[in-house]
């Protein structure tokens, strides 16, 4: 018989600007300090096992970034771990391998996600003849290195900016209505709503200790002040540095549980997660993956995003974040969607979005008594992910 899993509490880390509050602090460090979090709130629990999203797991000297922060936090070693990666929805697939771990016989799982896109090394190949006279240097921040040139031949290898002005194109998302819903994603931004899940984060220095609690990437804007922005990424574009998300540094952490676990520790669960799925698409426009993946969400018996009471959409642009709501029948404003600000306010890193929103919809559904809510991403190289939580 399958078993109820449960989604418990979240701790993170305020989300850091690139190159900002944040910049100086280690993956591996960050997703450990939010682990202690989760033990300082619930201290004694028999922990199955640690799974991490992150996409660039090849910095900070590591390769399996959950397992490190095991090891550098209080749980012991015999604590196994394990990362995981679907780029822009590794925390969310993180969650969906800690309920399938529950699901198996596991009790308790701790799920989420790191990322510091500021911390991303360079990377350098190795030479292909001997003796080679010029070297290559990437930067793994975001987007390609190593191409292979048959993947360039058959789907291109444009940045993620560039697949945003596709979809804006192919879908007829003007600028205005971009930068309406950037504004919209400022404004809905509820600095004392998610302080709530924030677990400050201490910087020391020779100049003494800074206590980091806020979100750094929200700011005050407006339609001008947007609409004056430049198209860097293609003459006449839409997007801009406004009504995309960030480059960001960040951590979370998330507890599941069985039924079993929840009666045996007095656990609040937020709500139980239900069905998940992931899809394919272009990757010329792989902002529309959440169409695909909420497809086959629906095909395995959820609700459609027009029945659900609460939705998390990863703000990865306005232009897909828009694509995609049209695509569901929705308005452009619809409360239900990142009622608390997204990925454009509060900014995106990579590996620990999918475990936020994820838990986002969870609290909101909590809290507005509903009961069901989706939370879903695009990524990069054209995929999409679902989840659907239901009440408890």
């Amino acid at each position: 018989m399958t078993q109820d899993v449960f989604l418990c509490t979240m701790r993170r880390t305020p989300i850091g600007r690139y190159g900002g509050a944040l910049a100086s602090i280690r993956p591996d460090d960050m997703a450990a300090h939010v682990i202690d979090g989760l033990l300082d709130l619930h201290p004694g629990l028999p922990i199955d096992e640690v799974i991490l999203g992150c996409a660039n797991q090849a910095g900070e000297d590591n390769r399996n970034v959950a397992r490190m922060a095991v090891l550098l936090s209080r749980l012991p070693d015999s604590v196994p771990a394990l990362t995981v990666n679907r780029l822009c929805a590794s925390g969310m697939d993180a969650v969906i391998a800690g309920a399938r771990a529950i699901r198996d016989g596991a009790d308790l799982i701790i799920a989420g996600g790191v990322e510091s896109m500021t911390r991303a090394p360079f990377v350098m190949p190795k030479s292909e003849t001997a003796f080679a006279r010029q070297a290559e240097i990437h930067d793994t921040t975001i987007g390609w290195r190593f191409v292979n040139q048959r993947i360039a031949k058959a789907h291109g290898i444009q940045s993620m900016p560039e697949t945003a002005e596709n979809v804006a194109e192919d879908f007829a998302i003007t600028r205005a209505d971009q930068d309406a819903y950037a504004l919209r994603s400022q404004d809905r931004y509820d600095a004392d709503w998610h302080r709530a899940d924030i677990l400050p984060v201490t910087i020391r220095s020779r100049a003494g200790d800074t206590m980091v609690d806020r979100d750094e990437h929200p700011r005050a804007t407006s339609l001008d002040r947007l609409a004056a922005l430049p198209t860097p990424f293609r003459d006449n574009g839409t997007v801009t540095a406004g009504n995309a998300a960030g480059v960001n540094d960040g951590a979370c952490a998330l507890l599941l549980a069985s039924t079993k676990a929840v009666r045996a520790h007095s656990l609040t669960p937020l709500a139980r997660i239900g069905r998940a799925a992931s899809a394919g698409v272009a990757p010329r426009i792989m902002g529309i993956g959440p169409i695909a993946a909420v497809e086959r969400l629906v095909a395995r018996g959820a609700k459609p995003p027009s029945e659900q009471d609460v939705i998390e959409l990863n703000e990865a642009f306005a232009a897909q974040v828009l694509a995609c709501t049209r695509a569901w029948g929705l308005d452009d404003a619809d409360p239900r969607v990142n009622a608390r600000g997204g990925g454009i306010s509060m900014g995106h890193p990579l590996g620990m979005s999918g475990a936020r929103i994820t838990a986002t919809a969870a609290r909101r559904l909590a809290e507005s008594g509903g009961k069901s809510a989706l939370a879903t991403l695009c990524v990069g190289v054209g995929q999409g992910v679902a989840i659907e939580l239901l009440s408890v």
